[in-house]
């Protein structure tokens, strides 16, 4: 099950940080990601992590948001700092469900982000 938490309301120029409890699927060859979705948009990736430590950011977000893992508790983190207004979202967390302690053992160009999370909402104000 992934659970996200850490949203809230801040002012432009702040920062925020999120966690995911992601058991069973940081560690997995699929890896996972931040994804988020503002209002009468699409949903949109934000960030990946793999289990080789290679992460990717969508341009928007490069040199102001990092995802990360604490292999130990399982948990994916996004460290959000200088904020602005159109970052406000509801950001999910997402998973690839047979990528689940690799019970499938799929190979990467098999993976997509097919699990979700309930989503924590970011709001940017300026």
């Amino acid at each position: 099950q992934l659970v996200e938490s850490g949203g809230g309301s801040v002012q432009a120029g702040g920062s925020l940080k999120l966690s995911c409890t992601a058991a069973g699927f940081i560690l997995s060859t699929c890896g996972v990601a931040w994804y988020r979705q503002g209002s009468g948009k699409e949903r949109e990736l934000v960030a990946t992590y793999r289990s080789d430590g290679t992460t990717t950011y969508v341009d928007s977000v490069k040199g102001r948001f990092t995802i990360s893992v604490d292999n130990d508790r399982a948990i994916l983190y996004l460290q959000m700092n200088m904020l602005k207004t159109e970052d406000t979202a509801v950001y999910y967390c997402a998973a690839d469900r047979r990528s689940y302690y690799n019970q499938y053992d799929l190979s990467p160009a098999e993976c997509e982000f097919n699990y979700w999370g309930q989503g924590t909402q970011v709001t940017v104000s300026s």
